[in-house]
């Protein structure tokens, strides 16, 4: 059995009581970084084997992994902080585990995507999240653009060293846009910053920021303000979308007929 185990994403009390009796039980636990998993496991006596498992070991430690599900040991996945798997390795692990019909269960627990969104005070119905924003500059512009032209909230990690330029290039395409920083979440310098772009750029110059950062943009009114063409145009863009899918959003969005959409695009 593989376990897929939830943890505190800063306050050691933030852990389930189900999550501390499975971990108990493991035969090893796997995690990103042994030094940070340790002062968990202390904090609840927890006396398992830690085995560094990230990008770098994932491959690596697999084949092993999977032999020791098949002998009925039990495995424990955590990452350093939150939910397994998300913008963490695992995946692979998972996808391997189903297709070998061994059986995963997932703890819930912790989470800074979901902790950021309902702290952010934007909408919560509909919203996207992009992981670890990009260092490559083209790859970041089309991220912020993806963002920005959501028709929901869009939550994503970024680094405080980084989240300067990042509201510099939202400010330059939509000044206006509500922005909300969540800094160190659950922690004693927990911090919710919310602004228009344009003045959180300025903040942030003069307030530079330091800790875990999730970042979070509110719905704005982009989509609206452009032509259908364009919308359709950039709907594909950005998501990917056929034709007919982009147009079929772009109608709904817009609030326009699809049969006006298809004529302009000569699509039958």
């Amino acid at each position: 059995m593989l376990y897929i185990i939830s943890t505190p994403i800063g306050n050691l009390k933030d852990i389930t009581h189900r999550a501390i009796d499975v971990m108990a039980q493991c035969s090893y636990i796997l995690c990103e970084d042994t030094r940070v998993s340790r002062v968990l496991l202390d904090r609840y006596n927890i006396k398992k084997k830690l085995i560094s498992f990230h990008k770098y070991s994932e491959i690596k430690l697999q084949k092993k992994i999977l032999q020791d599900l098949k002998d009925d040991k039990i495995v424990g996945l955590i990452s350093d902080a939150g939910t397994p798997l998300i913008s963490d390795p695992g995946q692979n692990l998972v996808k391997s585990c189903y297709k070998e019909n061994i059986k995963v269960e997932a703890i819930p627990g912790a989470s800074s995507v979901i902790q950021a969104l309902v702290l952010s005070g934007f909408d919560t119905k509909t919203f996207q999240f992009l992981g670890f924003l990009s260092k490559k500059e083209n790859e970041l512009n089309f991220q912020i653009k993806k963002m920005l032209f959501f028709d929901g909230t869009s939550i994503a990690f970024e680094s405080a060293k980084r989240v300067l330029k990042t509201t510099q290039k939202i400010a330059l395409l939509d000044p206006n846009r509500n922005v909300a920083i969540l800094k160190e979440m659950t922690k004693k310098f927990e911090k919710r910053i919310c602004m228009k772009a344009h003045e959180m750029e300025n903040y942030l110059k003069n307030n530079p920021l330091k800790g875990e950062i999730v970042i979070a943009i509110e719905k704005g009114e982009l989509l609206h303000d452009i032509s259908i063409e364009e919308c359709v145009k950039l709907l594909q863009s950005l998501y990917g979308l056929s034709l007919k899918e982009a147009i079929k959003m772009g109608a709904n969005l817009k609030n326009i007929s699809k049969k006006i959409v298809y004529k302009k695009f000569k699509v039958k």
